[in-house]
């Protein structure tokens, strides 16, 4: 066997090995499931500019965690919708956490907010790593979570929080009718 051939196969069995090795001893990703517990994440409350760690704020709350962005038509199609399920349930416990993924600056997120008239929390990542902890395909994608984190209802794409059905779902969750 030449010394290329030699390479070659040492080459192809150390990426074998390697492969092996991260598949058996690398780290374990959960899936993002119904039925299973949110992961924890942290960033920044517009309001108070705080870093605020989402499992501690929502800890005792049924949670609808909505991953977004402004340059994201669906997401502000499907904003009006969450604004009027807050108003509706809001006051009976449920807790909205927004988590815009935008690159600029949190004076462009608040100015899309107002400009919606939004009351819910709003939150910044301008890392955009929540996509890679919570395994988003895209935005907006949302999270209903249940008093204890677990993840009861998981939508992708635009949806419509304020209609009779998702009402009835969160206020049974909430302990309501």
């Amino acid at each position: 066997m030449s010394k290329q051939w030699t390479m070659v196969v040492t080459i192809v069995a150390g990426l074998v090995l390697g492969a092996a090795a991260l598949v058996r001893y690398g780290p374990k990703l959960e899936g993002i499931e119904i039925g299973k517990r949110a992961p924890d994440y942290a960033a920044v409350r517009l309001g108070t500019a705080d870093s605020v760690s989402l499992r501690e704020y929502t800890t005792g709350h049924v949670t609808l965690v909505n991953i977004w962005a402004t340059w994201c038509v669906p997401c502000r199609a499907e904003m009006p919708a969450m604004e009027q399920l807050y108003k509706e349930l809001g006051p009976k416990g449920l807790k909205i956490v927004a988590i815009s993924i935008d690159e600029g600056s949190p004076a462009d997120v608040r100015a899309f907010t107002t400009e919606l008239g939004l009351t819910f929390d709003i939150w910044h990542d301008k890392s955009g790593d929540i996509q890679r902890v919570y395994q988003t395909t895209g935005v907006p994608e949302s999270f209903l979570l249940d008093k204890n984190g677990v993840i009861v209802k998981k939508v992708i794409g635009e949806h419509p929080w304020s209609s009779p059905s998702n009402q009835r779902v969160v206020a049974g969750l909430l302990g309501g009718d």
